[in-house]
C-alpha cells in the first residue's frame, strides 16, 4: 500500500485545476490547457512551485498556455481568501456561493488577452494560511465561461497531510498482517 502511495505522486496531490502531469503542473481551464507555475526569487531562487507556497513573500504566477486559441481570448485571475475552509477542495459551485467576492479577493488581474500565450502576475502574500486561486476565460466563438479553481496553502504547512496519509497507511497494513493471521504465525515460530 505504501509503495503504491509512493509511486502515484501525481495522482495523490491532483486537486481543483491544478494536475502535477509528467513533471509539470497543468491548469485545466475548461477545455483549454496551460503551464502553471509558481516562483518566489527574493526567497527561493528559481526554484517552480504549482501548489502550496513555501513563504509568505513575493510570488510571481505564470500560465503559459497550451493552446492557440487560448490566447485570442480574455483571461483573468484571481486570488481570495478560503472563507469557505475548503482548503484543496474549492471548487467553483462553493465560489458561486460567495455573496461578495469582491469583499475575499486579495489580488485580482482583470480580463486580457496575452498574444504571446504567457500570462504573468506578482502578487505579495503578507499572511499565511489557505487561498483559492481562480482563472476564467471564455470560449473563442460560444457565449460560453470557463474557470479553474484551485486551494493553496501559503508560508508552509510543514509536513502537513503526509503524515497522516502514512499514519493510515501503517495502519492498513498492520491491520491487514494481523487479520491475515500474521500475529499468530509470528507467535508460532517464536514458541
Amino acid at each position: 500500500m505504501i509503495g503504491c502511495l509512493l509511486l502515484a505522486p501525481g495522482l495523490m496531490f491532483a486537486h481543483g485545476g491544478v494536475v502535477a502531469e509528467e513533471d509539470f503542473c497543468i491548469i485545466q481551464i475548461g477545455f483549454f490547457k496551460a503551464h502553471f507555475t509558481i516562483y518566489q526569487p527574493e526567497e527561493r531562487g528559481g526554484e517552480e512551485f504549482c501548489e502550496d507556497i513555501p513563504e509568505v513573500s513575493d510570488t510571481i504566477f505564470v500560465l503559459d498556455y497550451m493552446h492557440d486559441s487560448l490566447k485570442q481570448v480574455p483571461v483573468d485571475f484571481r486570488i481570495i481568501e478560503d472563507v469557505q475552509e475548503r482548503t484543496l477542495y474549492a471548487s467553483w459551485d462553493d465560489i458561486q456561493k460567495i455573496e461578495d467576492l469582491d469583499a475575499v479577493t486579495v489580488y485580482y488581474q482583470p480580463p486580457a488577452i496575452e498574444s504571446d500565450g504567457v500570462l504573468e502576475l506578482e502578487y505579495t502574500f503578507l499572511e499565511p494560511g489557505w487561498y483559492t486561486g481562480i482563472v476564467t476565460t471564455r470560449h473563442p466563438t460560444l457565449d460560453k465561461e470557463y474557470q479553474a479553481v484551485f486551494g493553496f496553502y501559503v508560508g508552509g504547512r510543514g509536513l502537513g497531510y503526509w503524515w497522516w496519509m502514512i499514519l493510515i497507511a501503517i495502519l492498513g497494513q498492520t491491520g491487514f498482517w494481523m487479520a491475515n493471521g500474521g500475529l499468530a504465525r509470528m507467535r508460532s515460530k517464536h514458541l
